[in-house]
């Protein structure tokens, strides 16, 4: 049900007949994005997504049409048949590379809790002080130090080295040999679950002297995208209604899951994604972002400020003092204190005008210039009347200056924003219309005209089988009348759907073409559907004009060969 699947990632509403939410594929604070569970469809009218709940899952999950069927026969709790003898291939499906990771999960696991081998565990326990308990809590595991020992395990469970390798889980020697050798050796592992609860990925740190990387982390797989992931979301998505709390790594996380805060999460490296900043927004309006100290630390907190507030999440920034990052402060002062540092979270503001307060002495005239400017930039940057009127007395009294000065420069700055905004929206306006950074159909910008004779004419046989059976069975439309190789495939796909005796309905194309491309040919059936006049009448018109773009390009085609030549004689050498 696309209903259903669809409220897993997006905060729905009900408007009219259809639903709405913020898209999930774009930043946006207000709604564009429109769900039909009537017809089986969604439609964003922001970045043009469109599909059924195969290419939303397509596009939500970056899963390949296969793949997608499996992820929501998974959901559903059906078997996919499989043809032919998978053993015998190299390429492996998203379910396949789940089903190794889960395996590779509990090998780490045995060879930490292993007897014999105490040096994960020890790791864990004595030098990260962890509980067994919370070491089982997470799956910890141990990779030993061997270059085939996972690869051994997972072949007796009937995987090929290719299919190893394919999941994330084995390396390739670079030379003649092209042997396979496995991807984590002497590390201790923690694997990355998914909200579903399946081991997508694994993450490697080094434990011994070995010169080697400090951490390896699973490349991008079937199952796995690190753009798109967040670490222990799935405990955390059922305690975060108040706030999550973002971490910069994993052990902080672990740390502060074990003595009391469920909520805490982290992405794979430092830098947020907005994909990521729209998934923590489908479960909390309030981030606490709990960065190292450092500089990295920071500048990667000013960027998360930025794309979390970009899908309305509510960011507050906490100062971790007298310790390098959360791991090390609770384990230093407790779940007392870090619950007190939580409570005295900074607004961005607040933390933004700390730093200005305290690069400029502000007792000096010059200085005290440079840090009202900062400070006017800063608040300007809040789209919330109330915030900037609050802020801006706050500003002023610190800095010694009237309120009302300091709102006029904010005006002003607001006002010559709001002038650049607007001229960039007009260019980006006329760079659609015209074409430009069109990645569905990129001959658009040569041949603006006829693109939207032929986008109408198939819109038109998508709402109407009457319209598709003129175009096709009775021959009105015909493939060389097409200017762009994007809309003469789909015609001729719609020609395939006409001569098999099925309907012209662009969900049904989906493993054949791209997210991307089945939400354009929405876009043109929604289009249509919003105009009265979509009868055959209409589509002869269309194909009229398409034919008078046509001959027209035809002659600009033969008036610049015409010019070619008559160049290249004058250019001739003479003698």
């Amino acid at each position: 049900n696309l209903e259903d699947i669809v409220s897993s990632y997006v905060r729905l509403e009900r408007s009219g007949q259809s639903l709405k939410g913020l898209c999930p594929f774009h930043s946006e604070k207000t709604p564009s994005f429109m769900v039909h569970p009537a017809e089986g469809y969604f439609h964003c009218f922001g970045c043009g997504a469109g599909g059924d709940v195969i290419t939303f899952i397509m596009k939500a999950e970056n899963l390949s049409y296969i793949d997608a069927l499996e992820f929501l026969a998974q959901k559903a709790g059906m078997e996919l048949p499989v043809d032919g003898d998978k053993g015998q291939t190299s390429l492996i499906t998203r379910s396949e590379n789940l089903s190794m990771n889960r395996e590779a999960a509990r090998f780490f696991h045995a060879c930490l809790m292993d007897p014999n081998n105490k040096k994960g565990l020890d790791y864990y326990m004595k030098e990260r002080g962890l509980s067994l308990p919370l070491i089982k809590h997470f799956g910890l595991g141990y990779a030993p130090d061997s270059s085939h020992a996972l690869l051994d395990h997972l072949k007796k469970k009937g995987y090929s080295g290719e299919q190893i390798y394919t999941a994330g889980l084995a390396q390739r020697s670079k030379n003649t040999s092209g042997a396979y050798y496995d991807m984590f050796r002497a590390r201790v592992m923690v694997p990355m679950l998914d909200t579903s609860g399946n081991v997508v990925a694994f993450s490697g740190r080094r434990i011994d002297g070995v010169k080697m990387m400090k951490y390896v982390n699973t490349p991008d797989t079937p199952a796995f995208r690190k753009g798109k992931y967040i670490f222990a979301l799935n405990f955390a998505k059922d305690f975060c209604k108040e706030q999550l709390i973002l971490c910069e790594g994993q052990m902080d996380v672990i740390s502060l899951h074990g003595v009391g805060f469920p909520q805490a999460i982290a992405t794979m490296g430092t830098a947020i994604t907005p994909e990521q900043a729209r998934m923590m927004k489908r479960y909390t309006d309030r981030v606490v972002i709990c960065y190292d100290a450092d500089e990295a630390g920071q500048t990667a907190a000013e960027k998360a400020f930025r794309l979390l507030s970009e899908v309305g999440i509510e960011t507050r920034i906490l100062t971790v003092k007298d310790a390098k990052d959360p791991d090390e402060y609770v384990k230093k002062f407790g779940k007392s204190a870090f619950s007190k540092l939580l409570v005295g979270s900074k607004t961005r503001f607040d933390y933004k005008f700390e730093q200005i307060l305290a690069q400029y002495d502000i007792a000096k005239t010059d200085e005290r210039i440079k840090a009202c400017e900062e400070t006017v930039r800063l608040i300007s940057g809040y789209a919330s009347s109330v915030e900037r009127e609050l802020y801006t007395t706050k500003a002023a009294e610190k800095l010694g200056v009237s309120v009302e000065n300091l709102k006029n420069d904010v005006q002003r700055v607001i006002r010559s924003r709001q002038r650049e905004k607007k001229r960039a929206q007009s260019e980006e306006v006329l760079k659609k219309a015209q074409g430009y950074s069109d990645r569905v159909n990129p001959q658009t910008i040569r041949n603006v005209a006829a693109e939207h004779a032929e986008e109408a004419i198939l819109g038109l046989m998508m709402i109407r089988a009457e319209n598709a059976h003129k175009a096709i069975t009775e021959g009105a439309v015909k493939e060389e009348d097409f200017v762009t190789e994007f809309n003469k495939k789909v015609f001729l796909l719609f020609k395939e759907l006409v001569e098999g005796g099925r309907d012209v309905d662009p969900t049904v194309l989906q493993d054949r073409l791209s997210p991307d491309e089945t939400g354009r040919l929405i876009s043109m059936r929604d289009a249509r559907a919003g105009l009265t006049e979509n009868g055959c009448a209409v589509l002869l018109d269309c194909v009229k004009r398409l034919r008078s773009c046509a001959r027209s390009s035809d002659k600009v085609d033969d008036i610049r060969s015409i010019l070619d030549q008559k160049r290249k004689k004058t250019d001739k050498p003479s003698g």
